[in-house]
């Protein structure tokens, strides 16, 4: 179950009717209940002289610990915009491999999964909408615990585990603006679990169809003002794709210390390897007839991508200065080492970056109006990033001996955000936020091998944001704003850019297949106006958002007949574009009796992103994300532990090509889950079936340019009929 971002921050029905609750301050573990009862006074008998005194009313007071996800609701609750809140509990309930599987049911957030493998399809309102499943992720800010694992760069997405996480905290669009979270598609933020939330001991197993295997052992706890967390995990999938074997072994571990109430202090360790086969991609019929076959050579090349260990330290202190403001100062390091071997050419890459963060929020009263304030800093630097491309089938270059060097490249890049932003309630529940924030970006690509070419950019950007919340009620909240986004391409973006709408006549180098120099490309800039509503009424709780943004300079990324063949893409910035959609999430109580509920989740995003008077293209859609997704579970839980569901996801086709004369077609795949959860143990076992019609359909779909009479190799098929099985097993 996802919960949203609701009204005052709390879920509906989170405490009784006749519970009291104060407003938790922010970060806060615990909050008083104060509940009022009286005591039963027998009357005095008629024949008596006088009645007994009434006894006096006793106070009983009891302490409720929020959960972390409700506190993080309620944070996010002053933002005006459209935020959501994953609380792991509720995911944990099914199967977790991938982050497609955490992210489901996300309205306006596109994650599907295919091969198994970590490089998930992630786009938020367009972000990244061409970017294949092999990249670093683009278009957004990605954060564990408030630390950006962003860098100039993209992220690296395969430190992004599932399990280990209390909850995730989804911020759509502009409405990451207090993170520093500046890109079209917002931010996420993975929240670690901590001793307070973990048990001493715990192990958890997944199994299942196409030799499934994942393994976690964890363990937690606080002793006095210290407190650990640690997992371990570890998977094995054959795959159910040819040359989809996926392996992976990783580590998850943070300490916190309370020097006082008003200072604390947590330090982050995390390290992961991964080793993902790489079928390549098929065609719309391949997928149709046979979506387990591998595209043809990459089998016999046995391609396949590692990241040999990739490791990230990071440290966060918050220093409470009184009780109306604090603190925030974290930084992290980043080594991300990766060995791309898919195709004829092998891609080494070495990433090693810094970053830090610097918050300060303030709480005021002014002028008899509550008034928050919010400075921060947020920055990330390059300190060794570099590519070398070294030929591994010899054949394909006409002898040339394997191992021989074809490019080297050495990459850098910084990025800087300094924000502020006040939220004041100028009238009784209305609030209106203003914010701005300068951003200084450099690049560099300088290529050393076999050409030297330096490519040197550096820009100032001035970004605002201007927004109101409105309440006119306990159960409706409106909220609008209108906003400017940034985002500069990657630095290695520049090695491969070129005028992306005449990319089927770009000059690949015949030899090596590599481009020898750098190409120039600009900033995307968007301006985005948005207007919802969240609220919980007669057991209904709903979010509903539209946005529309102009995109600038929109950087896309194109596969062509001539660059699938060297294993490159190009990069460039389109025409005008346009972005815009509906994204509505609604969670019903169908009934319930006796402790037992039933329950219906639903999850809608309309996409319509397009291109404003192309001179190649018209006004055509953009390819590669589906129009229409929908997600829909119907959910059963019972008093005695036991829950069931069942839920199905729809796709409206997808455009495969520029000239949107070739799709994928539509799909519906349909889910169950039956388990079990121990009431008042932590122990759970579930079995979880999925695709239950074997339904053959494309989850991935990277666009390229139609080939007259061909169609175009760019679909990656999703999972067949699949059963697994998990158990989970804590204790203290």
């Amino acid at each position: 179950m996802v919960v949203g971002s609701s009204l005052l921050g709390f879920a509906p029905g989170a405490f009784a009717a006749d519970t009291v609750a104060s407003s938790p301050a922010p970060h806060s573990h615990e909050t008083q209940h104060v509940r009022p009862t009286r005591q039963n006074v027998t009357p005095a008998a008629p024949d008596r002289a006088a009645p007994s005194p009434a006894r006096p009313e006793v106070i009983s007071v009891s302490r409720h610990r929020l959960s972390p996800a409700s506190r993080a609701e309620s944070r996010l609750a002053s933002i005006p915009g459209a935020t959501s809140v994953i609380d792991a509990q509720k995911v944990l309930k099914g199967r977790n491999f991938t982050n497609a599987d955490a992210l489901s049911f996300q309205p306006g957030v596109f994650a599907q999964s295919s091969g198994g493998g970590d490089g998930i399809r992630l786009s938020i309102r367009g972000s990244g909408i061409a970017t294949g499943t092999n990249y670093f992720r683009s278009g957004l800010l990605m954060m564990f615990d408030g630390l950006p694992v962003t860098t100039p760069a993209g992220t690296p997405y395969e430190l992004f585990e599932p399990l280990g996480l209390r909850y995730t905290e989804v911020l759509r669009g502009a409405n990451a603006f207090d993170y520093g979270g500046m890109q079209l598609g917002g931010a996420l933020n993975y929240v670690s679990m901590t001793g307070y939330d973990a048990q001493r001991y715990q192990a958890r197993v997944e199994a299942g169809s196409f030799g499934y295997v994942k393994e976690q052992l964890s363990s937690g706890g606080v002793f006095g003002k210290f407190d650990y967390y640690i997992s371990a995990t570890n998977s094995y999938r054959g795959g159910y794709q040819d040359n989809t074997k996926a392996t992976s072994f990783g580590l998850n571990a943070n300490f916190g210390y309370r020097f006082n109430d008003r200072v604390s202090t947590r330090a982050f360790f995390r390290y992961r390897q991964t080793d993902n086969g790489y079928p390549g991609y098929l065609t719309r019929d391949q997928i149709l007839s046979n979506p387990r076959q591998a595209q043809s050579p990459y089998y016999a090349w046995g391609a396949h991508r590692i990241q040999p260990g990739t490791k990230y330290y990071g440290s966060m202190t918050t220093i409470r200065i009184d009780d109306r403001s604090k603190i925030e100062v974290g930084g992290n390091y980043q080594d991300a080492p990766i060995d791309i071997q898919n195709t004829a050419s092998s891609q080494i890459w070495g990433y090693k970056t810094i970053a830090g963060v610097l918050n300060y929020d303030r709480h005021d009263v002014l002028a008899g109006h509550r008034s928050d304030t919010q400075f921060g800093i947020l920055s990330y630097t390059d300190i060794e990033a570099w590519q070398r491309n070294r030929i591994r089938v010899s054949s394909v270059f006409g002898g040339v001996p394997d191992g021989t060097l074809l490019r080297n490249v050495k990459y850098g890049g910084t990025e800087n955000y300094f924000h502020l932003r006040n939220n004041t309630e100028v009238a009784h529940n209305l609030w209106l936020t203003a914010a701005g924030a300068v951003a200084f970006i450099k690049r560099t690509s300088d290529v050393t091998y076999p050409n030297r070419s330096d490519l040197h950019t550096a820009s100032v950007n001035f970004i605002p944001r201007g927004g109101f919340r409105y309440i006119p009620d306990k159960h409706v909240e409106i909220y609008g704003n209108v906003s400017r986004s940034l985002q500069p391409p990657n630095d290695w973006n520049y090695n491969y850019a070129g005028n992306y709408y005449n990319a089927a006549s770009y000059p690949l180098q015949a030899a090596a297949g590599e481009n020898s120099t750098s190409g120039r490309l600009r900033n995307q800039t968007a301006t985005t106006f948005e207007i919802g509503t969240t609220g919980h009424y007669f057991h209904n709780k709903w979010s509903l958002s539209y946005y529309h943004s102009s995109v600038h300079n929109e950087l896309l990324t194109v596969t062509t007949p001539a660059s699938l063949a060297a294993g490159t893409s190009i990069y460039g910035n389109a025409s005008p574009t346009m972005h815009q959609g509906v994204e509505i999430s609604l969670e019903t109580e169908l009934l319930k009796w006796a402790g037992n509920t039933l329950s219906l989740r639903q999850a809608y995003t309309y996409q319509d992103f397009r291109y404003k008077h192309d001179a190649v293209f018209g006004n055509n859609h953009l390819p590669g994300i589906p129009e229409h997704f929908y997600q829909g579970e119907i959910h059963l839980d019972m008093r005695n532990g036991f829950y069931a569901s069942f839920n199905a996801q729809v796709s409206s086709r997808v455009g495969a090509s520029y000239d949107m004369t070739y799709f994928a077609p539509s799909y519906h795949i349909y889910n169950a889950n039956i388990g079990y959860s121990w009431p008042h143990k932590h122990r759970e076992v579930f079995i979880s079936f999925n695709n239950l019609a074997n339904t053959h359909y494309a989850a991935i779909v990277v666009p390229g340019y139609q080939a007259a009479g061909k169609q175009l190799s760019v679909m990656q098929p999703g999972d067949g009929f699949g059963v697994f099985v998990g158990a989970s097993i804590g204790f203290d």
